[in-house]
């Protein structure tokens, strides 16, 4: 089951308390003060790792608690310092406090780490309160209490291309077609209900995911359909492929309707490249073949994702674009 979004809530570990000692020795009847310093708190911790592609875990545990650091002790030892809590999660996973709204970690590197709540500080022994005028302090704190918050997880997929598309324009028949990735195809809207990855390799060894993105209808950016579930994914795509499928006779509305919804949703991702792939050309003759051309300054090419025809030739459009991608370039 694939799961982009989460809510839980973290706390980490209070710091230990300080303690309050005096030395007591054999000939030493009044020791000075060696109350130790507690330990500070553990905190919480989020770690990318490749290996993760959901946060399905997330719907089963809601809580993570660190470990309280250890109060301190006589000659002045210092309590232990509370246990972490290191929690493994997806790479393009965006952490939000939900009380502020603030973006508390942005994670797209494999092996990032990023503390979202900290130990609380370890509270002071009567050792540290010693002076030449006050020698036998009796006094020590209490640990600072550890952060506590609510926080939402948003998985955003980290793609080369993302496929936009209506439902059944053939976007997991084209995956499955370029890649080695098996998403499910069936002659039906929603067939694909969550996103899939696939790795393209070119003859000379230059490779680029492409997301395969549950079917776009109208009114998505308000909610409709998978609406936002879907527009997320394709925020950190550097080229966007829109597949139309030709082979209904409303393809320049197809294509209208598909901006308007990610305009809709995002102006900013309009900015990025855009490609666009007429699909289904093995349902027409060939003399309406020769009629099919968008009226639009976009690149666009004819293929059939169910035969390999022009397939070839938009690998190469995708992989020219970005092996020299220097600078993003916005056609809408």
């Amino acid at each position: 089951m694939f799961v982009d979004y989460a809510e839980i809530s973290v706390k980490a570990g209070n710091g230990g308390r300080g303690c309050v000692s005096f030395r007591r020795e054999k000939y030493v009847p009044k020791g000075g003060p060696d109350g130790g310093s507690g330990g500070k708190g553990g905190d919480v911790i989020f770690h990318t790792t490749s290996g993760l592609f959901t946060l399905r875990d997330f719907k089963y545990r809601r809580s993570y608690r660190a470990k309280n650091g250890e109060g301190g002790q006589g000659k002045e030892k210092t309590g232990r310092k509370g246990a972490d809590v290191l929690i493994k999660v997806p790479l393009g996973t965006v952490i939000k406090d939900m009380e502020t709204g603030r973006v508390l970690a942005d994670l797209v590197k494999d092996g990032e780490r990023k503390i979202v709540a900290k130990g609380g500080k370890g509270g002071k022994g009567n050792a540290s309160f010693k002076t030449p005028t006050h020698r036998s302090p009796r006094k020590a704190e209490s640990g600072e209490k550890g952060e506590i918050k609510k926080i939402s997880l948003e998985l955003n997929l980290l793609a080369d291309v993302g496929i936009v598309g209506f439902p059944n324009a053939g976007k997991s028949t084209l995956l499955a077609k370029i890649s080695e990735a098996n998403p499910k195809v069936g002659d039906y809207p929603f067939t694909t209900l969550s996103p899939n990855l696939g790795m393209v390799k070119s003859e000379d060894f230059f490779s680029f995911v492409v997301a395969d993105l549950p079917g776009l209808i109208e009114g998505a950016h308000q909610g409709k359909g998978l609406g936002l579930q879907f527009l997320r994914h394709i925020k950190r795509t550097k080229l966007l492929l829109f597949l139309l499928d030709v082979s209904q006779k409303n393809h320049e509305e197809q294509l209208a309707t598909l901006k308007k919804e990610l305009r809709f949703y995002d102006q900013e991702l309009l900015k990025k490249k855009i490609f666009v792939a007429l699909n289904k050309i093995d349902l027409l003759s060939e003399q309406r073949k020769k009629k099919i051309k968008l009226n639009v300054d976009i690149p666009q090419i004819m293929i059939s994702a169910l035969t390999g025809e022009g397939v070839g030739e938009l690998l190469k459009l995708l992989e020219k674009e970005l092996k020299g991608e220097k600078k993003v370039v916005g056609f809408c």
